[in-house]
């Protein structure tokens, strides 16, 4: 009953995952080369983290 409120880490993870990937795209578009390859990378090892923990999670 009270895990009901309780926060789930991987869904605010996947949420930055999200936003990394949009505004990497965003820096695409203006060609700013570098700072697209910076948040990708991130967003990468973001979602690395992301399979890690939902590999670890018990299926309920």
């Amino acid at each position: 009953m009270f895990g009901l409120f309780s926060s789930n880490p991987v869904k605010k993870m996947r949420k930055k995952y999200d936003k990394l990937l949009e505004d990497g795209m965003h820096a695409q578009r203006r060609g700013d080369i570098k700072s697209y390859a910076m948040l990708t990378a991130e967003a990468e090892t973001l979602w690395d983290q992301i399979q890690k923990l939902e590999k670890e999670k018990p299926a309920s």
